[in-house]
This record gives structure tokens, C-alpha cells and sequence, in this order.
């Protein structure tokens, strides 16, 4: 992704809306439920955790949580991380002559931060709530509406309620999208000088897409970071006694590891991997092309 020329790039914030909204709707949401449903019951294999949800209604349980809140926070978040991202990269550049690969992790660490705190916590932790009060449901409880419950917990908890596990969401967002930009950057550079494409030619859609794998896919080595981000915002009540009642980024890591091992840190990590890959693809690659055009 070249920087952007003249100021601040406007244009941005619509690309990313666009390319979040197109990236959740299709392969997103599915990978993040089944992401979520592996990561908040740590014992359940891959196929278990696939056939539960189907059983939440078949191709539909998988897009659970899409609406509202993951549209509210794909139409947003992109729109912060793409315009954020953009201007870091662009006076990174300019202002300290960085390259692309470190350029591109400044811009994914600041776009990540302030995606995080400006719209993904309180989105993040009610689609958390949304896929995993199911569990309720199959004990017995009852079926509330989506906005029911989250005017329950605003109602309980405030402010802070909704955005329960918002410091993880930052740390695992600036880690996540730090390593994606920058991975991604650094596969394009290797690409370009195992190819011989001078900086400024423009890379094949094959070769951007295979660059945003890449970088998607190295970026998973934080999964314990979304694993403890699940715990804190999970619906599921547990009769544990040793589980944390006030839980922090610390205690929920330390119930984590007690109770499932270093694994159970990990749970998740290969529907995250191809989420990875293919939000990378859309947030990198595909909206480079779309902001060109």
C-alpha cells in the first residue's frame, strides 16, 4: 500500500467501512463464531465445535452476532483502522524515513489501538455474548433478544459492562493488526526482490493475495490474547469457584492456564489462522486496489 499523497486521505474511512462490511458478511462471521464457540469451550475439538453450532440452526448459526453488532462494528472499525493505519504509515515515511514492513506495523498498531477504543469494545463483547449465551439457552434459560441483553447489562453495569475486556481487545488489535500490516509489508518487499519488481511497480493481485495471507497468518502467535478476551466478555456462567468474579487481563490468563494448560491459550487457533488470512487480504490487498480505483 503506497502512502497516501497530499493529507489526510478521507477516502479511506469509506474504504475500510466498505471492505469490513464486504470481509464479515462473507467469510468473517463464520470464522469468528467458530473461532469464538472453540476459544469460550476449550475442551470441544474442531468438528465438535462446528456441529454445535450448526445445531444453533445450520448455515444461520454461523452468522450469529452479524447483525446488529457485527455490522456496527465492521462499518466502523474499518473505517478507523484503514484511515488510522494510512496517516501513521504515510508520516512514518515521511517524517522518519522508515521502510514499509516497519511503516505498515506503526500504522497496524495505531489502527488497531484506536479501532479498539473508539468501537470494538463495547461490539466485540456483545457478539461474544451473542454466540455464547446459547449456552444458557440448551441449559434451560431463556431465549432474550439480542438488545434485551444488552440493555441488561448496560443497565447492570454501565458503561463498563459493554465494554468488558476492552484492554484485551487493544492489546490483541495492536498486536494483531501490527503483525499483519507489517508481515504482510515484509512478505510484499521479499516478493518483489526475489522477482525483481522495482518499489513502485505494482505487484500481481496473486502475489498481494499471497503477501496478506502470509501476513494473516503469522499474526496468530497472539491467539492467547483473544482466548482471555472470550473468557472476560463470555456469557457462560460457570459453578467454578477458582473462575475470577472481577476478571483482568492477569487473574483470566492465570484461570486460563490453571485450568486447560498452555493448549487451552490456543484453542481456536486454526479458524483464526484462516481469519486471519482472509481479513488481511481484504483490509490490505483488496482495499488497496479499491482506494486506487
Amino acid at each position: 500500500m503506497a502512502p497516501q499523497q497530499g493529507g489526510f486521505s478521507w477516502s479511506n474511512i469509506a474504504v475500510g467501512a466498505t471492505m469490513n462490511m464486504f470481509e464479515v458478511t462473507t467469510l468473517g462471521q463464520p470464522l469468528e463464531v467458530l473461532k469464538t464457540q472453540m476459544a469460550a469451550n476449550r475442551s470441544q475439538t474442531m468438528p465438535q465445535a462446528f456441529r454445535n453450532v450448526w445445531s444453533r440452526g445450520g448455515f444461520f448459526g454461523f452468522y450469529q452476532g452479524l447483525i446488529p453488532w457485527a455490522w456496527i462494528e465492521a462499518s466502523t472499525k474499518g473505517a478507523v483502522l484503514l484511515f488510522a493505519s494510512a496517516e501513521i504509515d504515510q508520516y512514518s515515511r515521511k517524517a522518519f524515513g522508515l521502510g514499509p514492513s516497519a511503516a505498515g506495523m506503526l500504522g497496524g498498531v495505531g489502527g488497531g489501538i484506536a479501532q479498539a477504543y473508539a468501537t470494538m469494545g463495547f461490539c466485540t463483547c456483545m457478539k461474544t455474548v451473542e454466540i455464547t449465551r446459547h449456552k444458557q439457552i440448551e441449559a434451560g434459560g431463556s431465549a432474550e433478544s439480542t438488545f434485551k441483553v444488552f440493555a441488561d447489562i448496560y443497565r447492570r453495569e454501565g458503561i463498563a459492562g459493554i465494554n468488558k475486556g476492552v484492554n484485551a481487545v487493544a492489546l490483541r488489535q495492536a498486536t494483531n493488526w501490527g503483525s499483519r500490516m507489517g508481515f504482510a509489508r515484509l512478505a510484499e518487499t521479499t516478493l518483489r526482490n526475489f522477482k525483481g519488481i522495482k518499489e513502485g511497480e505494482r505487484l500481481s493481485a496473486g502475489d498481494k493475495i499471497l503477501a496478506s495471507s502470509v501476513g494473516g497468518a503469522l499474526a496468530t502467535w497472539n491467539q492467547p490474547l483473544e482466548v482471555i478476551r472470550v473468557e472476560m466478555q463470555s456469557a457462560i456462567k460457570s459453578q467454578d469457584p477458582n473462575r475470577p468474579a472481577k476478571k483482568t487481563i492477569l487473574n483470566t490468563f492465570q484461570y486460563i492456564y490453571k485450568n486447560n494448560g498452555l493448549k487451552g491459550l490456543y484453542r481456536g487457533i486454526s479458524p483464526r489462522i484462516a481469519l486471519g488470512a482472509w481479513q488481511t487480504i481484504c483490509m490490505v490487498s483488496f482495499a488497496d486496489y479499491v482506494r486506487a480505483a
